[in-house]
């Protein structure tokens, strides 16, 4: 029981690994292309959009496995996603840059969060329909 508890956790540790490997070369990547604010913006509404969706499917369907969700959730998008890019490039921003940015980079995240919820609620043959309505419901 032991031996088969410490090689699920070792299991589940190098998924994560290979995940924040994935999201850190694709970050990377994206920067390449789209340097600068822009690129963070975009990966943090994808990233938004992305765990979005991973924590609704969970909730509702839970058809991907947690190694899956530990994979994608914790690996790679923890690694393509990144905060403090977005915090250093905007205090080196001019004062009306910078509130646009962070105004955009908020409500675009929650934005993507809310689309990838209403998408695994379509996935799980739910009506999404009122998903901005049911801010307290998961």
């Amino acid at each position: 029981m032991v031996k088969t508890t410490t090689l699920r956790r070792l299991e589940v540790l190098a998924l994560v690994a290979i995940g924040g490997f994935a999201g850190a070369n694709l970050r990377y990547f994206v920067g390449l292309v789209t340097p600068d604010v822009a690129g963070t913006l975009l990966v943090n509404v994808l990233g938004s959009f992305a765990l979005g969706f991973v924590l609704y499917e969970a909730i509702h369907t839970g058809a991907l496995a947690d190694e899956t969700r530990a994979v994608v959730g914790t690996g790679f998008l923890s690694s393509f996603t990144t905060y403090s890019t977005f915090a250093l490039q905007t205090v080196q921003l001019e004062p009306l840059w910078m509130l646009g940015n962070v105004v955009a980079s908020y409500a675009l995240g929650f934005g993507g969060v809310l689309m990838g919820r209403w998408l695994a609620l379509r996935l799980d043959g739910s009506d999404a329909s009122g998903v901005i309505a049911e801010w307290g419901e998961p």
